[in-house]
C-alpha cells in the first residue's frame, strides 16, 4: 500500500466536467441546463464540495457564467495536435495538470444525484488495491449474469497521470474506460444504479412534452 495514498479529503481535488459539446442536448451548454430551479453544473459542484478540499469547474463556453459561483473555472488544455473537444479525457488532462493536491476527484455536471461517499469509496479502494486511478461501477441491468457497467467518469486518480495521458491523448486515444484499463485500475462497485442515472437530453431533463 502506498504511503501517499489519499486517506483524506484534503488531499483531493474535484473537477466537474461541463466542457462538452451538449450534442444531444441540440448544442446547448449542459452544464447550465437548469434542474428544480439550479444548473446541472452546480448540483454536481455542491454535491461534490463537501467530499474534496478542493474543487474546479471544467468548462470551455459561458465562462464567466460558471466563475459566478466562486470556484476556478478550467477551460481544456490540449496537447499540441489534439483537435479540440476529444471528449471527456480533456477535462481529465486539464485538472491533472492544474490541481494542487496528489489526487483529482471527476465527476460530471449531468449526473445530480452521485453517491455521498463516492471520494470516500473510490479512496478506499485506491488504498486496498494499491491503484494509480479507481473508478465507479454499477450492476449492469441489461446483463443475465452479475456484469458491472462501468462509470469511468466517476474516477479518482493520481495527479502524476497527466504525462502518461497527454501522451495518449496525442496518439489519438478518447475512450475513457480503455485507457483507465491501461493503468493500475480499482473498480468500486455502486449498487444504487439510480444515483448514476444522467441527463443528457432536454427529454431526460424536463421530461417529454
Amino acid at each position: 500500500m502506498s504511503s501517499d495514498l489519499p486517506p483524506n479529503r484534503l488531499h483531493i481535488t474535484g473537477l466537474v466536467l461541463a466542457g462538452g459539446q451538449g450534442r444531444r442536448m441540440g448544442g446547448l451548454d449542459k452544464g447550465l441546463q437548469t434542474r428544480d430551479g439550479r444548473p446541472l453544473a452546480r448540483h454536481a459542484a455542491e454535491r461534490l464540495a463537501p467530499q474534496v478540499g478542493a474543487l474546479a469547474v471544467n468548462a470551455n463556453r459561458h465562462l464567466d457564467a460558471y466563475a459566478a459561483w466562486g470556484w476556478p473555472v478550467w477551460p481544456d488544455e490540449l496537447p499540441e495536435g489534439v483537435p479540440p473537444h476529444p471528449g471527456p479525457l480533456a477535462g481529465w488532462l486539464t485538472g491533472l495538470r492544474r490541481c494542487t493536491t496528489p489526487w483529482l476527484l471527476t465527476v460530471p455536471c449531468d449526473t445530480p444525484a452521485f453517491p455521498l461517499d463516492l471520494a470516500e469509496r473510490l479512496a478506499a479502494a485506491l488504498q486496498a488495491d494499491d491503484a494509480e486511478l479507481a473508478v465507479a461501477a454499477t450492476p449492469d441491468p441489461a446483463a443475465a449474469d452479475d456484469a458491472l457497467y462501468h462509470q469511468p467518469v466517476f474516477c479518482l486518480a493520481r495527479r502524476e497521470l497527466a504525462g502518461p495521458l497527454a501522451q495518449a491523448l496525442a496518439g489519438g486515444e478518447r475512450r475513457v474506460m480503455r485507457w483507465a484499463a491501461s493503468r493500475r485500475l480499482a473498480i468500486v462497485r455502486f449498487d444504487d444504479v439510480a444515483a448514476f442515472d444522467n441527463l443528457n437530453t432536454l427529454a431526460d431533463l424536463h421530461g417529454p412534452d
